[in-house]
C-alpha cells in the first residue's frame, strides 16, 4: 500500500507573478515511494520423532538349544536332546552348585542388586541347570508320587525342560518366604520380580491363568532369561508368554 506524502506550509511568503515571456517550467512530479513488501518468516518445520523400531519376532532363533530365545515346551522338545550349554556358577545368592548360562548370571547379578536396593532383599536361586538324565529322575519321581497326568502339570518330561537350556532359574527372595509355592507371588520379592524382571531380560515363564497356553500351573518363582530386547518387546506388547510373542500354537499338553 503506497504511503501519501503530505506537505504542510507554515506562513510562507507570497511568490512574485511570472513574466509573460518566461518559459513555463514543468513541475517534476515527486515519485511516490513504494512500500517494501514484508517477507514472511519461514515457518519452522518440526523434526519428526522417529518411531521406535520394534524387533521382529521372526528374526530370532527359537529352535536351536544355544539360542537365548529358544522356546522349549510340551510341543517343542529341546534340540538336540542331549544339549549341554556353557555354564558358570551363579555369582549371587544360591543354594550351592547352581549353574547357569553366563548371560543369565550377569543379568541376574544386576537384577538382584536392584531388587535389594528397593525392597531390602535380593534373589536366591535354588534350582537352575538340570541335564537330561537329572530331569528324567525328577519326572519319574513325580509320576510315581502323583501319576502321569498330575506330574505333567508341574514337571517337564526329559528333553522338554527349560532348565536344560541353562536359561531358567527357580528363585525366592533371600528372606526365603513361600519358596516353591504360589504364595511367593504375593510376597514383596514375588511382586517385585513380576513387575521388574523384564527390565533385566527375564520373564515369569508360567504366568497365572495361562495354563492353556504354557501347559503348566502358575509358577511365580520360575524365571526365564530371554535377553533385554525380547523381554522389553514382550512388556510393551503385553505378551505374557513366549508362545504368544513368537506366534506359536499353545502347548497345553504333549503331542501324541
Amino acid at each position: 500500500m503506497a504511503a501519501a506524502l503530505v506537505l504542510t506550509g507554515c506562513g510562507a511568503a507570497e511568490e512574485p507573478a511570472p513574466s509573460e515571456t518566461a518559459t513555463p517550467v514543468s513541475a517534476t512530479p515527486t515519485p511516490t515511494p513504494s512500500a517494501t513488501a514484508a517477507v514472511p518468516e519461514p515457518t519452522p518445520t518440526a523434526t519428526p520423532t522417529p518411531a521406535p523400531i520394534e524387533p521382529d519376532a521372526s528374526a530370532f532363533d527359537i529352535d536351536s538349544g544355544a539360542s537365548l530365545q529358544v522356546v522349549v515346551n510340551k510341543r517343542r522338545p529341546l534340540q538336540p536332546p542331549e544339549y549341554r550349554p556353557e555354564l558358570v556358577a551363579v555369582s549371587s545368592g544360591q543354594e550351592g552348585g547352581e549353574l547357569v548360562r553366563p548371560e543369565l548370571d550377569a543379568a541376574l547379578a544386576g537384577m538382584s542388586q536392584a531388587m535389594r536396593a528397593e525392597i531390602g532383599e535380593g534373589t536366591f536361586v535354588f534350582s537352575s541347570y538340570r541335564g537330561y538324565e537329572r530331569q528324567a529322575e525328577l519326572y519319574s519321581g513325580y509320576v510315581a508320587r502323583y501319576g502321569q497326568a498330575e506330574a505333567d502339570t508341574t514337571s517337564a518330561r526329559p528333553g522338554h525342560s527349560e532348565h536344560q537350556t541353562g536359561l531358567a532359574i527357580d528363585v525366592s527372595g533371600t528372606g526365603g518366604a513361600c519358596r516353591l509355592a504360589t504364595c511367593f507371588g504375593d510376597t514383596a520379592a514375588g511382586r517385585w520380580l513380576a513387575e521388574h524382571a523384564w527390565q533385566h531380560g527375564f520373564v515369569v515363564r508360567y504366568p497365572q491363568g495361562l495354563e492353556h497356553i504354557t501347559g503348566y500351573e502358575w509358577e511365580p518363582w520360575h524365571l526365564r532369561y530371554v535377553g533385554i530386547e525380547v523381554s522389553t518387546a514382550m512388556h510393551e506388547e503385553g505378551a505374557a508368554t513366549l508362545e504368544e510373542f513368537f506366534g506359536l500354537e499353545p502347548a497345553p499338553d504333549y503331542a501324541p
